[in-house]
């Protein structure tokens, strides 16, 4: 079946696609037929065996110089679905397939990109300006699990106050239900959440309603069950050099510059055929490359080239090196954002006390979450107690926007053995003071999925492999938290939900009334949101106008300013606490006028407490005495 009437995205004005990285390689559906190609230097003789009711039929490629077979079909179009028959031998799916409509290990099928009519010319992009990401997982978010079933969704999230939505990865993966990063057909939307179409709708109706889509893709390895590369080439995977998954993607070896390609291409398609606003980069401390020019340099500019429109590029990577955010001129990677996970473990700790693994290089003090919240990243070089190896490097100049933050993301919440969500773990009162943290900093906020209404749910790590694989995945997962201190006998880890039960899939899925029945923290994300939005002071992403500061070991002071407008967020963490804000605001000197309450956590229409913030002026002296457990946002215009 073809896929439905398409504009296409013209590149950026100016720029000029690399005819190594254009995405030349696969189906390409033509008018009078399908031209196919494929890079498999290991075969002497492709085939390209089209499935047909009489039978399949085998059309031989042409092979040329390294290792590139193609060649032309006539009389078949969109739709025709078709395998690689390598030397006579066996047939495989294609690397740069656009759709796998009967798995990752069935046939691929030829789609045509460029049918689908888009309605979203007067899309401007996506830039860290202004940024509200909202991550979430397509197959959990809504009972059908679908791109279509999501669509319905998007007038709400608009209302929610974010900009931008952030799939987490869709490339297609073995079973019915995966996080994604066991993707295998890179190019090719999973068939659990609908066709290429369907996708394209998503983006064009996310667009029309005035949101970017930022897609997450996994460059660092590839899935277990389905990965087919190896039968085409011994160069996609180098053993000089390791990853958590085994051996790393080659992108310096011999023969990587097809392998580069193979990327780059997959990336420019996300962008060129599907029109996605930018690119979440997995784990890409994992992304080995020793070449004078690293893949991430390269890759982001050919995503930026690929587009009409501004993107931004963001990288996950545990290291908090600042090389990947500066400008590639300066020595960098270009790239527009990382994630900054120190903001998220000091208030993890701070509100839990939970200090296993990676958390004891966490205090979770008041001082640790001030100094992150100016400076965006807490390690800067400084050993770590977890490991003892320095992590980190200076911030200088870096903008606030390149340092995305959360307080919980599907890392945090769903590789915990139960999937608990921070809201699960400490009082109502005390996550609506981290979410006031997080939407008053200037850094980029991520929700995750449901936060915004302290979803009941767990997200739980699941999968759909084979049984024997399947099997070992079960195994690995338990095993993985025998050294914690819950979990240390077998009979604990039993409680551990199998990867491989549907049970776990579906109880990872949100339940969306849930916006209504916790309607109170709902709505104080909504408020937040549109104060960040709409405040002339909170708009603004300067890092330059920020102090925050400790008061005492519980209470965080940030002091924000503009011109005459002052803003001081006071988050009270502990007991109720009596403040003097002239602790609390800039060294710059106390503002002339008169603080007001903007918003307080504890307001009833929060689900709060009820109890108000006193403020009383002393002379020129103003103190706020905070409720326990609170977080208040003053407010003051000189003059």
């Amino acid at each position: 079946m073809a896929e439905g009437p398409q504009r296409t995205r013209e590149p950026r004005p100016g720029a000029q696609p690399d005819a190594a990285t254009s995405p030349t390689l696969g189906a390409t559906v033509l008018p009078n037929g399908v031209r196919f190609a494929v890079w498999a230097p290991k075969a002497k003789r492709v085939d390209v065996r089209i499935a047909r009711e009489d039978g399949p039929a085998d059309h031989p490629l042409t092979r040329q110089e390294d290792g590139l077979h193609a060649g032309f079909v006539p009389g078949i179009g969109a739709g025709a679905r078709y395998r690689y028959r390598l030397d006579g031998g066996a047939a495989y799916p294609d690397p740069w397939s656009r759709f796998q409509p009967e798995g990752v290990h069935g046939p691929s099928e030829a789609i045509d990109p460029t049918t689908y009519s888009w309605g979203d010319t007067a899309w401007p992009g996506l830039t860290t300006d202004g940024l509200v990401i909202y991550e979430l997982h397509v197959g959990a978010y809504t009972p059908a699990g679908t791109f279509a079933a999501l669509v319905d969704q998007l007038p709400e999230l608009k209302r929610l106050g974010v900009t931008a939505i952030e799939l987490m990865p869709v490339a297609d993966f073995p079973g019915r239900w995966n996080w994604g990063y066991d993707g295998v057909a890179l190019f090719a939307p999973s068939r659990a959440y609908g066709r290429p179409d369907d996708l394209r709708r998503l983006v064009d109706a996310a667009h029309q309603a005035g949101l970017g889509v930022i897609l997450d893709v996994v460059y660092n390895h590839l899935g277990p069950d389905g990965n087919y590369l190896g039968v085409y080439s011994d160069d996609y995977f180098t053993g000089r050099h390791a990853t958590p998954w085994g051996d790393a993607v080659n992108y310096d070896g011999p023969d990587s510059r097809r392998v580069r390609d193979f990327v780059i291409g997959n990336a420019r398609s996300w962008i060129e055929e599907f029109h996605v606003d930018g690119l979440r980069l997995d784990a890409t401390h994992a992304i080995v490359d020793d070449s004078p020019r690293h893949l991430l340099a390269e890759l982001g500019e050919q995503a930026r080239a690929a587009s009409r429109t501004p993107i931004v590029l963001i990288a996950e990577d545990e290291r908090n090196d600042v090389r990947l955010v500066r400008p590639v001129a300066e020595g960098g990677y270009g790239l527009d954002a990382v994630w900054a996970d120190d903001f998220h473990h000091e208030v993890r700790v701070a509100l839990t006390g939970q200090r296993e693994g990676y958390f004891s290089n966490f205090e979770g003090t008041a001082a640790g979450i001030a100094r992150v919240i100016e400076e965006g990243f807490l390690y800067q070089g400084q050993i770590e107690p977890h490991g003892g190896h320095p992590r980190g490097t200076k911030v200088t100049t870096e903008p606030a926007g390149a340092f995305v933050f959360c307080v919980e993301n599907h890392d945090q919440v769903g590789n915990r053995a139960l999937g608990e969500r921070l809201e699960h773990l400490i009082a109502p009162a005390s996550f609506a003071v981290a979410s006031a943290l997080l939407l008053f900093a200037p850094e980029t906020p991520l929700l995750w999925m449901g936060q915004e209404f302290a979803a009941s749910s767990p997200f739980l790590f699941f999968t759909d492999h084979t049984p024997e694989l399947g099997r070992l995945v079960t195994e690995g997962r338990r095993n993985e938290f025998a050294w914690f201190a819950g979990f240390r006998d077998d009979r604990s880890r039993d409680r551990i939900p199998d990867p491989q039960d549907q049970a776990t899939f579906r109880s990872s899925k949100l339940d969306l009334s849930e916006r209504e029945s916790h309607a109170g923290v709902y709505r104080l994300y909504q408020d937040l949101l549109a104060l960040r939005r709409g405040d002339p002071v909170l708009h603004d992403q300067d890092r330059t106008r920020i102090r925050a500061t400790a008061i005492g070991e519980r209470v965080v002071a940030v002091h924000r300013w503009r011109g005459a407008d002052h803003r001081l967020l006071l988050a009270n963490l502990g007991d109720s606490a009596d403040i003097d804000l002239d602790e609390a605001i800039s060294s710059g000197g106390r503002p002339n006028g008169e603080w007001r309450v903007i918003l307080s956590t504890a307001d009833s229409r929060y689900g709060g407490s009820g109890e108000e913030v006193a403020l009383e002026r002393e002379d020129a002296r103003w103190r706020a005495a905070l409720p326990a457990k609170t977080a208040v946002l003053l407010g003051v215009t000189e003059g």
